[in-house]
């Protein structure tokens, strides 16, 4: 009997211990691949059973503090301020911004701002529409439209005055009731055992205030001082934007952005009211040319002008006499989040691309909508805990969108700049090639780059068959040991310009967000009947 017993309690042993050591193991690794995140939510329990409603023992009678009333901000308190939610709105300088970039809105964009029912911020601020892009390189140049035939007559990008645009949403999001805007500069976030509870901040008379809410959203732009907490910033500056504004002139397409793919590296154009047209020129690196003692005047006219189109060619040397000439330093940084309970980053002070492309106010308006979608069936965000997971689920909702605008903007930089490299040099003469050829060629890259078929799979076709037609052009019609050579780099060169985009993005997240356990569902809140 007992030698019958002993080999099923033997077996029963060692199965009971393997599958014991099998789920430790797992158990680390996923404690080890997410040590933050577990943390959060630990923190954010014990917090919610501390006290539960963070507010003060009156009630703070706010929902949500959002920091920084620029695009972002601004659009999203009129989106949670219109769901009913009481929004505090707290902008350090209420004044008209005056910027040289956020002037181009995709027509992906202007749809977001449709969904948010925000179109009219781009009514009476003379607003122009934007129906593609001409493209210019080596004294020729192709014409690529968006491809809008399948939407209404009013779909079409907008350019427009940056502050004038902020205005408007600021303005309109000031007339809900209950939405509070205030000016005020935030210095620091409020925190108890792991969870922001609110924000500390210095009123435009320099009084000393704090504000509780459930959530906190900073959206405080580029030069944010509140990220830190909230995500691991790798911010990169690859060139800067010396910006100009062309008066009474006439680009050589009408109502068309322009980019001139020069030497170094590329020239924008883009009208943003019906007498002026911007002109951005990029610089790579970190240092430009002293504007004071005028070597960037000098920069402009003997390398940037004779690589203008003829037609605006005067207009633009007039601008450099004129003598306004501003720069932006271009930044770009991966969306790298630490899910944090009480607090989430959104705009540029989560993400940036570089602004070639236009797309920073498409990903933000489309973040908006996810974040809007996500809360909307949710009364009560005083579970902490919960909600946590509710905004983790965001950051994987936003990842195809964001992340192939995000490449596509770094990847086309790449490309459109000028090498010494053979390689490089035939890439972005395949690139204008291929975009000159019409039909899917031109349709699809363009649908990418406007928002309006942001799909990661569609990229990277795309760029790899720009690549791939490279190839064919070195190797027909007939093929050298140095235009093999040369076209083998090609290939090279170009995973080496968008896969290490890729990587920094999260591949898994932008291709197969689908196998993110948070993708199917997010978990109830406490009080709620309803989930989506």
């Amino acid at each position: 009997m007992v030698v019958a017993v002993d080999p099923y309690v033997f077996w029963t042993f060692v199965a009971s211990l393997a599958a014991f050591l099998l789920f430790g193991v797992l158990r680390r690794r996923n404690a080890g691949g997410s040590k933050r995140k577990t943390a959060a939510k630990r923190n954010a329990t014990a917090a919610a059973d501390e006290g539960g409603d963070f507010r003060p023992a009156g009630g703070s009678g706010t929902d949500v503090i959002i920091v920084g009333a620029g695009v972002a901000g601004s659009a999203l308190a009129c989106t949670l301020g219109k769901d009913g939610r009481r929004v505090h709105l707290i902008e350090r300088d209420l004044s008209e911004p005056d910027r040289i970039v956020g002037e181009l809105l995709q027509p992906g964009g202007y749809l977001k701002l449709i969904e948010l029912g925000l179109q009219d911020c781009v009514e009476e601020i003379d607003a122009q529409r934007v129906q593609g892009y001409g493209l210019f390189k080596d004294g020729k140049r192709t014409k690529l439209s968006y491809p809008l035939e399948k939407f209404d007559a009013d779909v079409a990008g907008r350019s427009f005055h940056n502050g004038r645009f902020i205005r408007r949403m600021r303005e309109k999001a000031a007339t809900l009731p209950n939405v509070r805007l205030e000016q005020g500069t935030v210095t620091s976030l409020l925190e108890g055992n792991g969870t922001v509870k609110g924000v500390q901040y210095k009123t435009k008379e320099g009084q000393e205030l704090k504000a509780y809410a459930p959530l906190t959203i900073v959206c405080d732009g580029c030069f944010s001082n509140l990220r830190r907490s909230l995500c691991e910033p790798k911010v990169e500056v690859p060139s800067c934007f010396v910006g100009l504004i062309l008066e009474n002139c006439e680009l050589p397409f009408e109502n068309h952005g322009h980019v001139i793919l020069g030497d170094p590296s590329p020239i924008l154009f883009y009208p943003i009211s019906s007498t002026e047209v911007r002109c951005l020129v990029d610089v790579p690196g970190q240092k430009v040319p002293s504007i004071a003692n005028g070597e960037m005047a000098k920069y402009l006219k003997t390398v940037v002008a004779p690589q203008v189109p003829p037609e605006i060619q005067q207009a633009f040397i007039s601008a450099v006499d004129k003598g306004n000439i501003r720069t932006m330093p271009n930044r770009s940084m991966p969306a790298n989040p630490h899910p944090t309970p009480g607090a989430l980053l959104m705009g540029d002070a989560f993400n940036m691309r570089h602004p070639l492309t236009g797309g920073g106010m498409t990903v933000a308006l489309s973040d908006i909508v996810v974040l809007r979608d996500l809360l909307k069936p949710l009364c009560n965000l005083n579970d902490a805990a919960s909600l946590c997971e509710y905004l983790e689920l965001f950051y994987t909702l936003r990842k195809p969108v964001a992340s192939t605008i995000n490449t596509l903007a770094g990847a086309l930089y790449k490309v459109f700049s000028a090498s010494p490299d053979e390689a490089r040099q035939e890439m972005r003469q395949a690139c204008f090639d291929y975009l000159s050829l019409g039909g899917t060629c031109s349709s699809g890259p363009v649908a990418l780059l406007s928002g309006l078929n942001p799909r990661p799979i569609s990229l990277i076709l795309h760029f790899f068959s720009v690549a791939i037609y490279g190839v064919g052009r070195l190797l027909l019609p007939f093929p050298s040991p140095k235009r093999i050579w040369i076209g083998f780099r090609l290939i090279v060169s170009a995973s080496g310009i968008i896969f290490p985009i890729l990587k920094a993005e999260g591949p898994r997240q932008m291709f197969f967000p689908a196998t993110i356990p948070a993708y199917y569902k997010a978990p109830p809140i406490k009080g709620d009947a309803t989930t989506k």
